[in-house]
């Protein structure tokens, strides 16, 4: 059974003109139950987790400022949201969705978080709305507390997975692999084990045939034990903050591809949901729950 992490919604109040679309966390999953993509016995609540998966990843002393409020306001307002009890509380519950999501795709071969993909963060900081790097969290679990051999991370978020590149610089047993938009943020880039940079304007065409050029050759090459997609709907041509020229339809097609090469290939995978900024709410939920429905319909 296909299951997914579904968290609680940040309730406290963006400043105004913010530009990330919390409510796409709730409406998200109502739109998969409304349609029957899912039943409620899809979805499970993470929790806050213990600490010491999170250290596994991120340094001691950045952790306990986070988690005491007692971040610089310079560090604050690179991480973009005003800091809050309740949306620390928020990150970590995400990590564990994704800590969870990676017992289940274990036992049926995929799982799901509503939120997560928070590439952004490093090991000693946060930035662009991430804090805590849930798919770096859930991999090094994996590996120390699962004994999971190689780990691919697939990151296809329109911008450079850059936290995840600095936090498995020198590991090589989680390859980094981030195919992104050139001119999108960070416009300082780390180096990832693997960077594809498109060029502005990067439509389906040309994106789909990088990719099934790149991902079969590293599934042959890397032969994973395991894989963590990042699939950021902020491809999309009408992303604000994007620099591509995808369709929906092309999006979908990337989704299809990846998880079909997992499944075919037997590889565990985890999801997390990643980006997406397009000015209409109804663009993102739909690209985002064709995701969801594509997992339905392959691992059913």
């Amino acid at each position: 059974m296909l299951k997914i992490a579904h968290h609680p919604i940040y309730k406290h109040p963006l400043p105004e003109g913010h530009r990330f679309p919390m409510e796409k966390y709730d409406l998200l999953p109502k739109q998969l139950l409304h349609e029957g993509t899912c039943t409620p016995e899809n979805f499970f609540n993470p929790s806050l987790p213990a600490d010491t998966p999170i250290l596994a990843v991120h340094d001691p002393e950045y952790f306990k400022e986070l988690k005491e409020l007692k971040i610089k306001p310079s560090a604050v307002r690179k991480i973009g949201f005003p800091l809050s009890k309740e949306l620390v509380e928020r990150e970590r519950i995400i990590a564990d969705g994704t800590l969870k999501g990676c017992e289940f795709a274990l036992q049926h071969g995929i799982a799901m978080n509503i939120a997560g993909g928070t590439h952004h963060a490093y090991s000693n900081r946060g930035e662009a709305f991430c804090m805590l790097n849930d798919q770096a969290i859930g991999a090094k679990y994996l590996r120390t507390k699962k004994q999971i051999g190689q780990i691919l991370i697939v990151d296809l978020d329109v911008h450079q997975g850059n936290g995840t590149a600095e936090i498995f610089h020198n590991d090589d047993s989680v390859f980094t692999f981030s195919m992104h938009g050139r001119s999108n943020y960070p416009f300082k880039k780390e180096t990832s084990d693997l960077d594809i940079s498109l060029e502005k304007g990067t439509a389906d065409k040309e994106y789909l045939r990088i990719l099934k050029d790149t991902l079969p050759r590293l599934l042959l090459e890397l032969q994973p034990h395991f894989i963590f997609y990042l699939c950021g709907v902020d491809i999309l041509s009408t992303d604000k903050l994007g620099t591509l020229s995808m369709s929906l339809e092309g999006c979908k097609e990337r989704d299809r591809f990846v998880l079909q090469s997992c499944f075919d290939m037997g590889i565990p995978v985890q999801c997390s949901m990643g980006g997406g900024y397009s000015p209409e709410i109804k663009t993102i939920i739909e690209a985002h729950a064709n995701t969801f429905r594509l997992a339905q319909d392959i691992y059913s």
